[in-house]
């Protein structure tokens, strides 16, 4: 796919993913590097999740956990949110994590519930 083909799709897919709000959060980036942000929308939105095998709920799913995993918790609240804007339910997300501290050990899955908390919340 062309670059400028790379990024519309990943432009469009960060639309379903994220709030007006956060996407333009997320685009502060390109002050600070326009080349990464590049790289962040053509290749980690518009190559990764253009893909059609997997559904947008299955790469969120792969996206909590891998970021559970990493104790990567400040990109957690942004794809914990995503994650319920395309249908995944707080039941889901809530045995996402549990399902997480077997592998990833409690402190990282207190922390993840923690931050899930406060997105169901809404603060």
């Amino acid at each position: 796919m062309e670059n400028s083909k790379r990024y519309e799709a990943g432009m469009d897919v960060m639309k379903k993913l994220f709030s007006e709000e956060v996407r333009g959060g997320m685009a502060g980036m390109k002050e600070i590097s326009p080349d990464f942000w590049e790289m962040i929308v053509s290749f980690g939105f518009g190559d990764t999740y253009s893909r059609e095998a997997l559904s947008l709920s299955q790469k969120e799913i792969i996206t909590l956990t891998a970021l559970i995993t990493q104790g990567a918790f400040d990109q957690l609240k942004v794809h914990l949110e995503a994650a319920l804007k395309i249908g995944l339910t707080k039941e889901e997300i809530t045995e996402i994590i549990i399902h997480c501290s077997a592998y990833t050990g409690f402190p990282k899955a207190v922390q993840a519930m923690g931050i899930a908390g406060e997105v169901f919340n809404g603060t």
